[in-house]
Parts: structure tokens; C-alpha cells; sequence
């Protein structure tokens, strides 16, 4: 019989490289790897993998039972947590990852509604940008994925998932005090064309680049950094112009620098993600429900 404590270790073997550093991940030791390896071999009744040397590489047999392993821990957790709901939500736990403006924004108020109305549920919460995040939720790595998308030409890459709308979140112009278009109510944005720009996280800077390219001009990215207030601070000292999502505005104090509407209008919808076996654990829809309701009062 496979275990699932196996395949958490096969798993953790396969995407390290070695015994040694999936031991390192998992906080136990490299010969308690080996052990739990062997006793996987001798269940599957073939080998899984193949060392040389210091490498560690997986046979077929294991490539196959690594792509399995997700799914199947997905299915055991939420096994797990649905067991553990039937004593009405006084036991769970929900692992959460975020992009950073939504830790700030959104999930301070969905959690601590989430322990006021069940305070058994047990919340974790980690921080990542999308796709990472996403590809966490799909490797079993947390239960709910707090993401973003721009638009709807990318739509598909989540359609194997339960998506939870929660809010359309606009971007807009952030310009120094003394700006020439600083008490403007609206600006073009190619007004900002030959502004020094200060980008932020990867998939904003690509929407940047874009809505640029398409209003006729390429900005010329001075600075990046997926860091907000690195981002308003730097606006705030005079060393160019940027456009950021509200909720991003919403979670720090602006010194120095103003907010403008930019138009074109460029949105960003603001969605929770899970699996769907794990959309039907209590604990995950509960959480999935308080997210909703902190959208709601943003």
C-alpha cells in the first residue's frame, strides 16, 4: 500500500534533487528519507528513482507517481478537513497564500471574521505573487491562493479551478507632489510618456509595458521592484512616475507623491483560488466566504 507520508518525501526528493536537501526541507533526517524511499520502492514494486553520485533522479515509475502525488494529497486533505469539520468547524486548518497588497488589504479583516465566527480554524499564511502562487495551490502546497489577472486572455490557465470573484481593483497614476499633472483629476497616459517609470511586481511591469505599447510609446523603466512602498517612496522622492493597483495604494501612506486616474482604465480582477475537492472542505469554504465579505467592505 502507497502511503501519503511517502509521496510527501518522493515529492520533496524530486523537486530538491537529493536526499539530503528534501530532508533539509522537511525537517527530519537524510537516513529517515531513505527508509521511507525504500518502503515506497518496495510498495510500488519498482524503483522510483536512480542516484549517481550526488544526483537523484526519478525512473519513469517515479515521474508517474510524482504527477500523481498533488492530486492525491489534495484528495487526503480534504478527506482529512471535512472529518475533522464534522464537529461543526471547531477544528481545521486552511493554508493561504497572498500577493502582498491583498495580505494588507483584504486578508487582515476576512481572518479575524474567520476566528470571531470559528475560532477552531487554524489559518497559515504565506506570500506569493501569481503564477507562483498558483502553481503552490496546484502542488498541494496551500488550500487558497489569493491571485490577480488582468483581462480575460487568461482565463484558461485556471479553468481546472474553483474561482471565488472578489474585486476588480483599477490602477491608477502615482506622480510626485510637484508634478506638472499632480492636481490633475485624469491623465492620458501618454502624457507620462517621456516620465523616467518606476515598475513594480513581474506580471504588473509586463501590463505596464503593454498598455504602454499600445497607447503609442515604451516607458523607460528606471527602477523595479516588487516592493509597494519601495515603490511610492521612490515616486515620493522625485525619481519618476508609476502606476499602481488601488489596494496597493490603500496599504501604504503615500508621502511625497500623488494618486491620478489614469485612461486608458487598466483593471485587474482579484480572485481566491482552490482545488475543487478542497472548495467543498468546510474550513476552505468558510475562509473563501470571509474573503468575499472583506472584498465587499474594501
Amino acid at each position: 500500500m502507497i502511503e501519503a507520508r511517502h509521496l510527501r518525501v518522493l515529492r520533496a526528493v524530486a523537486a530538491t534533487g537529493s536526499f539530503s536537501a528534501a530532508a533539509r526541507e522537511l525537517g527530519c533526517t537524510q537516513p529517515a528519507v531513505s527508509q521511507q524511499m525504500k518502503a515506497l520502492e518496495a510498495s510500488a514494486g519498482t524503483p522510483l528513482l536512480i542516484r549517481t553520485g550526488r544526483e537523484t533522479r526519478l525512473t519513469q515509475a517515479g515521474e508517474v507517481l510524482v504527477r500523481h502525488a498533488s492530486g492525491i494529497l489534495a484528495g487526503l486533505t480534504a478527506a482529512e478537513e471535512e472529518v475533522a469539520a464534522i464537529a461543526g468547524l471547531r477544528a481545521g486548518r486552511v493554508r493561504l497564500v497572498s500577493f502582498p497588497s491583498g495580505s494588507s488589504t483584504l486578508v487582515p479583516s476576512a481572518l479575524a471574521a474567520l476566528r470571531a465566527a470559528h475560532p477552531g480554524t487554524r489559518v497559515s499564511l504565506v506570500e506569493a505573487e501569481p503564477p507562483r502562487s498558483v502553481e503552490m495551490l496546484r502542488e498541494g502546497d496551500c488550500d487558497i491562493a489569493l491571485a490577480f489577472r488582468y483581462g480575460a486572455a487568461t482565463a484558461e490557465e485556471w479553468d481546472d479551478l474553483v474561482v471565488r470573484p472578489l474585486l476588480i481593483d483599477r490602477l491608477v497614476g502615482l506622480v510626485p507632489d510637484g508634478h506638472r499633472l499632480a492636481e490633475s483629476g485624469a491623465v492620458d497616459i501618454r502624457d507620462l510618456a517621456d516620465e523616467p517609470w518606476i515598475a513594480g511586481c513581474p506580471r504588473c511591469r509586463r501590463q505596464l509595458v503593454d498598455v504602454c505599447e499600445e497607447s503609442g510609446f515604451t516607458p523607460r523603466i528606471d527602477f523595479a521592484t516588487d516592493d509597494y512602498p519601495a515603490v511610492i517612496g521612490l515616486v515620493g522622492a522625485g525619481l519618476g512616475v508609476a502606476v499602481l493597483p488601488e489596494l496597493a495604494i490603500a496599504s501604504v501612506r503615500p508621502k511625497g507623491a500623488r494618486t491620478v486616474t489614469v485612461e486608458p482604465a487598466v483593471e485587474r480582477e482579484i480572485v481566491a483560488l482552490t482545488l475543487p475537492d478542497l472548495a467543498r472542505v468546510p474550513a476552505v469554504a468558510a475562509t473563501l466566504d470571509q474573503l468575499a465579505g472583506a472584498a465587499a467592505r474594501n
